[in-house]
């Protein structure tokens, strides 16, 4: 089974007192464009989906440290763990279709395999060859390097109009040491970051071409659908509350025999800034709008 139709998707995003997104590289505020319009990055959108699809029970490779579910700390070590030494020897083409069959995120979304072997393994290996076997060696056999293009692509989500963002002086506890002379530690100031409130809205596609390449399928691309319309379930935190943000919609598209463009696709969804939204007839597009789950 393969995919049938091409898709085009998009999330529509609520944010009230919350943060979607934060900047480390600016004191952790809510990211903005230089207009003054929010903005979630696709990675942090994909790593949201990747958790949900980890709730549903699918094998996802790459996996946050906060939201681990297996004993691996690493990419490299989950993926020695389905993929042997002797698997490893094997040609970039059969690794790459035992990596799609395996985890769902790098059939859906692609991954870049990169890995280095181990110290021990390549002075061993140096040892236990010739000078002119050294000289003849791969540099493909010194480690792995693999790129896997994802069928599935996802935009980073802007609001609808620009967003006000709070900032909140807040008192630190530090006093978790004793110092020296039997004190603790004083409590310092630090400061919160929140948008009032936006709408956000986030576009993506599949692409059959790629998907027949990975082995993404139609029953893949409805796991995918459904952990859309769960996006922030199990992700509150205390920069985003149980309730702060919500997907107010999943606007699902199934080009039929005429395929359109992804842009022109997009384009026929028109979101105001209360989150309602109106859409443009496309002929021999299926057009599916859902609530969140």
């Amino acid at each position: 089974m393969s995919l049938s139709n091409k898709i085009d998707f998009a999330i529509i995003i609520s944010v009230n007192n919350a943060n979607p997104n934060g900047d480390p590289l600016n004191g952790n505020r809510p990211r903005t464009n230089y207009d003054g319009y929010g903005e979630m990055s696709d990675v942090c959108i994909k790593r949201k989906l990747r958790n949900r699809l980890l709730d549903s029970g699918e094998k996802i490779l790459v996996q946050s440290n906060d939201y681990r579910i297996d004993e691996y700390e690493s990419i490299q070590g989950r993926y020695s763990s389905v993929i042997s030494q002797k698997q490893q020897k094997m040609n970039s083409t059969d690794q790459v279709k035992i990596a799609c069959s395996t985890w769902f995120d790098v059939r859906a979304f692609g991954q870049v395999l990169a890995f280095k072997k181990a110290e021990k393994e390549t002075k061993k290996e140096s040892e236990s060859i010739t000078e002119s076997e050294s000289e003849t060696k791969k540099e493909s056999e010194k480690g792995l390097s693999i790129s896997i293009r994802g069928p599935v692509s996802i935009q980073s989500a802007f609001s609808v109009e620009t967003v006000d963002i709070s900032t909140l002086q807040i008192t630190k506890s530090l006093n978790n040491m004793i110092k020296d002379n039997g004190t603790r530690a004083k409590d310092t100031m630090g400061e919160k970051h929140r948008v009032d409130r936006g709408v956000y809205v986030t576009y993506g596609s599949i692409n059959r071409q790629l998907a027949e390449k990975t082995g993404f399928n139609d029953n893949d691309a409805k796991i995918l659908k459904t952990a859309m319309r769960k996006l922030f379930d199990n992700d509150e935190s205390s920069a985003r509350p149980a309730g702060s943000m919500e997907v107010l919609k999943v606007i699902w598209w199934t080009h039929g025999g005429c395929v359109l463009s992804s842009a022109k696709v997009h384009r026929s969804l028109n979101v105001n800034p209360d989150g309602t939204y109106s859409l443009d007839a496309l002929e021999g597009i299926e057009v599916e709008e859902l609530e969140s789950l």
